[in-house]
């Protein structure tokens, strides 16, 4: 017989924003600005928000302190992750994960599929985890982040979310470490 996990209620976790550009400023940081709306409605708490220019050790220091925060639960990149020579984000924080998340970019280029075709090959989103902390790398658009959070994150990073969600693993992980 299979026993049914009990239900968890809501966690808020301290989430960070870091977008990744060359030209974006706070003025005109849409991406940032759609995560940030996103996360404070779901009840989660914005630790810091950041943006660096795209640069594979800027984004590889900024990523590696939030990592090392025992303050930082997840953080959301976007910005970076195509295919032109200023695009770096994946190739700074890969390095940085112990642990990929295969399935977020696998399910972020499916469900963009449906949202803007074949072009969702020129994604590299990805996300892992390092140090009980999520990093999750998004496209530059606004329209990416929004799909990101509203398909993805939003359910993972909810710790009432069934039958699995990150929430657990973030927090009992940073208390083990």
């Amino acid at each position: 017989m299979m026993t049914k996990k009990p239900q968890t209620a809501f966690k808020p976790l301290n989430i960070v924003v870091h977008t990744v550009s060359d030209t974006r400023t706070d003025d005109n940081d849409t991406s940032g600005t759609a995560l940030i709306e996103r996360l404070l409605a779901a009840g989660h708490y914005l630790a810091e928000k950041k943006i660096t220019r795209d640069d594979v050790f800027h984004i590889r220091a900024v990523v590696s302190n939030w990592i090392y925060r025992d303050d930082v639960d997840v953080v959301l990149i976007t910005g970076g992750t195509g295919f032109t020579v200023r695009d770096n984000t994946p190739q700074a924080v890969a390095p940085l994960l112990m642990r990929i998340v295969d399935g977020f970019g696998e399910l972020f280029r499916q469900i963009s599929y449906q949202e803007i075709g074949t072009s969702t090959v020129q994604s590299r989103a990805l996300a892992g985890i390092s140090n009980g902390t999520l990093v999750v790398c998004m496209p530059g658009s606004p329209n990416a982040c929004k799909t990101a959070w509203d398909r993805i994150l939003k359910d993972q990073l909810d710790a009432s979310h069934r039958p699995c969600n990150f929430v657990e693993h973030l927090l009992n992980n940073k208390k083990a470490l």
